[in-house]
């Protein structure tokens, strides 16, 4: 029994111990409730001194924070360069560089890659009128262009019917290149070629007759400018011509985009070059194929230049179209700068047709005055201070008004793009242009207000906006500056 009794104690104990683990327990879990309450009692009391802290010092804290915004986008700024280097140069992003090689390859400018940007680019150029976005160069849709038709009517009411070029064929033959170059050497700019106007000559050749005489160029077949027989039967046949040049390794030759079916059936394309350009083209791969053609464009190479001055080479098929191309109707220049991108037929349409006008030329973009002109071109170092000063000083003598306006329009001009129609008044314009080119400076801008000045009868000509010429063509720049020729 005692056994007995010792067990029932020791359920006894063991209920006991049971007891106060239990009640262990319990001691335990009320002091981690009292710890909670004093966690969130600290917790609580450190929100407030937050907000307290938000409160006294909210504006020193909003200031922080602004300059920091404003320090991590200035860094981001100044690392977009490097990140996006040739996004206009075709959409390809280089890898990073050396830092040195980096800083030299930003500085270097790279003629080569100018070009790309605006090559073949065809989307319109617009501007805002009243409000409505507009295309510069309002062009017939494609179905008509590809029916439109050269016309045939000549000049109506014009006070000149009829042009009389200068020429002395009977001046004894003298090696051209020697004769040249002699007159080179004497200064002049007046030679065998152009023939040597004198001042008297030059006042009657702005009176107008029926028959106007005026020097033209091509005074003397040993003058040089020579071509190929060729060549020669070729340009014959134009009717309606796109030309350029480059003399001098000048620039490269762009093909023409945009123009229509019809356009490529009745527009010649013709590129004048000289044996310069010729070699510095085919160094590159642009070889002149067995018709004579680089593309759309019919190579013409020029033998004997007659001027040292590639600028002043560059006036005469610029200027003398009609001399270059007597059989033609319409001719329509573009720099060696630019790609013409739009339909020749078009063109004529939109700025001659439409508009009656025998003469299509851009406004310039930024002057008005010729003075000023004048002033920008000895700054740019285009033309010497003396020979500048020469030719203001005659149009001032001549009365030339400071700020000539063309039928309400700026008369200056910015002549990389020409449009006309060969008229007898238009080809006596455009005579008289180039003999005051080959007199005074080769900055054509100088000359042309005051020649649509002195001439008066020359009305109907379309001095078009800048936005249309950059809807005529894609500006590319000059890539190489050309050679001139030795004395």
């Amino acid at each position: 029994m005692s056994s007995s009794m010792f067990n029932n104690n020791n359920i006894q104990i063991s209920i006991s111990d049971e007891d106060s683990d239990e009640l262990g327990r319990m001691r335990v879990r009320v002091r981690r409730k009292r710890k909670k309450q004093n966690h969130q009692r600290v917790k609580s009391e450190l929100t407030h001194r937050v907000l307290r802290f938000f409160v006294k010092y909210w504006m020193v804290l909003i200031f922080l924070l602004a300059a920091g915004l404003l320090l991590f986008e200035a860094t981001r700024i100044g690392k977009k360069p490097s990140s996006v280097d040739n996004s206009e140069h075709g959409g390809v992003t280089q890898p990073r560089k050396e830092k040195n090689s980096r800083l030299v390859e930003l500085e270097k400018p790279s003629l080569e890659k100018k070009p790309e940007g605006n090559l073949n680019r065809l989307d319109p150029v617009t501007k805002v009128i009243g409000g409505v976005r507009q295309p510069c160069l309002d062009l017939l849709p494609p179905e008509q262009l590809e029916h439109l038709d050269v016309p045939v009517n000549g000049e109506s009411e014009s006070p000149v019917k009829k042009v009389v070029y200068m020429s002395n064929n009977s001046i004894p033959y003298v090696e051209a290149n020697a004769t040249i170059s002699q007159q080179r050497s004497e200064g002049t700019r007046f030679n065998i070629f152009t023939g040597n106007q004198t001042f008297d000559q030059r006042q009657k050749s702005f009176k107008v007759n029926e028959t106007a005489e005026v020097h033209c160029g091509f005074y003397n077949e040993n003058g040089g400018f020579r071509i190929s027989d060729e060549d020669k039967s070729y340009m014959q046949n134009c009717q309606v011509v796109v030309s350029t040049c480059a003399f001098g390794g000048g620039d490269d030759l762009y093909q023409p985009i945009g123009m229509s079916e019809a356009s490529l059936r009745k527009v010649c394309y013709v590129a004048f070059w000289d044996e310069i350009t010729l070699a510095a083209q085919r160094s590159e791969g642009r070889i002149v194929d067995d018709d004579g053609f680089i593309g759309k464009w019919r190579i013409v190479v020029v033998q004997e230049l007659p001027f040292s001055d590639q600028r002043l080479n560059g006036k005469i098929p610029k200027m003398l179209a009609h001399r270059l191309f007597p059989d033609s109707k319409y001719s329509i220049w573009v720099d060696s700068k630019s790609q013409f991108r739009r339909d020749p037929l078009g063109v004529l349409e939109a700025l001659l047709w439409r508009t009656n006008s025998v003469l299509a030329i851009s406004e310039h973009g930024a002057r008005s005055s010729v003075y000023d002109e004048a002033k920008a071109v000895v700054h740019k170092h285009k033309a010497t201070p003396e020979e500048v000063e020469v030719q203001l000083t005659q149009y001032h003598l001549d009365g030339l008004p400071e700020n000539k306006r063309f039928n309400g329009k700026k008369a200056l001009n910015e002549a990389s793009v020409i449009v006309r129609k060969h008229t007898p008044l238009t080809n006596l314009f455009m005579c008289l242009w180039f003999n005051e080119v080959v007199r005074f400076t080769s900055r054509d801008q100088l000359s042309f207000p005051y020649v649509l000045w002195r001439l008066k009868v020359l009305k109907n000509i379309n001095m078009f906006p800048v936005c249309t010429r950059k809807d005529l063509v894609n500006s590319m720049g000059h890539i190489r500056k050309p050679k001139p020729l030795l004395s």
